[in-house]
């Protein structure tokens, strides 16, 4: 059905009903309804192709993904599509992990104005070849942060965060607090190593140890922990930077005949919903991952709206959260 038996079937004028397909705030509520019901009753689908050449716009941004395993990227998408629904948009998602050549073909469509923009979670360290890819084109660094203001970014300060938990730790009596790290091509998998560096040196700890997993996974948590416990001296508590990781530290703990928190507290990092399953539940950093997601999509509209604007740079609050496995 085309726009104007739309209009014929609503009483109303062609140009009305255009108003409501844009959502104009100029039309009166009770001709907006008369169209929307037509809409309705019609089954009526717009013209997408249509409209994109009228406007030059698509309404699609493209998502690339560095791990949709990973919890707590699942849900910041979740908070991106659900600000991008608000504003007629749709989002389209790569899995990119990470990897510059899927992010490149990805990045093809943003070239090919198929999208109107592009919001990443990729490692810092790919940012120079991203800048290269993307650039003028509207774009949001989601939960990763570029030294230079030139890209819009959002997420949280990941060494205060850092900070924070490896206090709590130290002042529930720990003194040899382990470190669960990722891939230190990711800044916040820096800044969180320094957050409890920092802190460790304020609590004049001197016993450190620091174990790199080879991906977020449950798998690779655990054999983390494996080889912190392997190390000789085996520490009271132990820090994993995502709340996979340290699901996984929990269950080596476990496999070696030692509880949680008696022997070893553990404590993790993004407030997912896997640190509410674990025996015993996780005391854990809470990002607000959907937030994170909506406000990135906000920057990301902006830039679309008007792609002078400048850059930039959002910090969001998050909380710690304790639980019985570090108390």
């Amino acid at each position: 059905m085309s726009i104007q038996k739309i209009a014929k079937l609503a009483g109303v004028s062609v140009a009305t009903v255009s108003r409501v397909l844009n959502n104009s705030d100029s039309v009166k509520a009770k001709n907006r309804e008369k169209v929307l019901q037509a809409i309705k009753a019609s089954n009526y689908q717009p013209n997408l192709l249509a409209r994109q050449l009228r406007t030059a716009r698509t309404s699609m941004v493209l998502v690339l993904v560095s791990d949709i395993s990973n919890p707590f990227c699942a849900e910041l998408v979740k908070g991106i599509e659900e600000q991008a629904e608000k504003n007629n948009y749709r989002i389209l998602l790569c899995n990119s992990g990470s990897d510059i050549h899927r992010s490149r073909s990805s990045l093809q469509l943003l070239s090919g104005k198929m999208v109107d923009g592009v919001i990443t979670m990729d490692a810092f360290t790919q940012l120079p070849e991203l800048t290269q890819l993307i650039g003028n084109s509207p774009w949001v660094q989601c939960a990763e942060f570029a030294d230079s203001g030139d890209i819009s970014c959002v997420g949280i300060n990941d060494i205060d965060a850092s900070r924070e938990l490896v206090r709590h730790l130290a002042h529930s009596g720990h003194q040899k607090i382990a470190l669960i790290n990722h891939d230190l091509s990711y800044k916040y998998a820096q800044l969180r190593e320094q957050g409890y560096h920092e802190e460790l040196n304020a609590h004049r700890l001197a016993w450190h140890k620091i174990a790199y997993a080879s991906q977020l996974s449950f798998s690779a948590g655990k054999q983390a922990m494996q080889s912190l416990l392997e190390s000789g001296s085996r520490p009271d508590a132990v820090f994993a930077i995502s709340d996979t990781l340290a699901a996984g530290a929990m269950s080596a703990i476990e496999q070696a005949g030692l509880q949680v928190p008696r022997d070893i507290a553990v404590a993790g990092f993004d407030g997912t919903e896997l640190a509410e399953m674990v025996s015993p539940p996780l005391t854990t950093i809470v990002q607000p991952s959907r937030e994170i997601g909506r406000e990135a999509f906000r920057l990301l509209l902006r830039k679309i709206d008007a792609p002078e604007s400048p850059s930039q740079r959002v910090f969001l609050d998050w909380q710690l959260s304790v639980r019985a496995s570090t108390s």
